[in-house]
């Protein structure tokens, strides 16, 4: 039997879309991730197949610690992939400087 392998932009949009089903399983966590997005929920379905949409997912996500560490708690991830998701799909996120 040949293992099937996947490619790092594969496996990130996996989790991305992973996180969007964690996001949308609980009316509170799809209300604060419309309300950053300015999507509607009709909208959403035809935004998950934009690898920038996937991106922002990851970002809303990892802009909340506890979000970040639940959903990978949920989902059987290390914390670090759920990065490591993010920068596959949308390269280092910029982090600005403070003086």
């Amino acid at each position: 039997m040949t293992k099937r392998s996947f490619t790092p932009q594969q496996v990130a949009e996996t989790v991305a879309i992973q996180a969007l089903s964690y996001l949308v399983s609980e009316p509170a966590r799809l209300g604060r991730f419309l309300a950053d997005t300015g999507l509607g929920p009709e909208t959403i379905r035809k935004a998950a197949g934009n690898p920038e949409f996937l991106t922002a997912v990851l970002d809303h996500v990892l802009g909340d610690e506890r979000l970040a560490k639940e959903f990978a708690q949920s989902s059987e991830l290390p914390p670090d992939t759920v990065r490591a998701a993010r920068e596959a799909l949308g390269g280092p996120a910029w982090e600005r400087e403070t003086p």
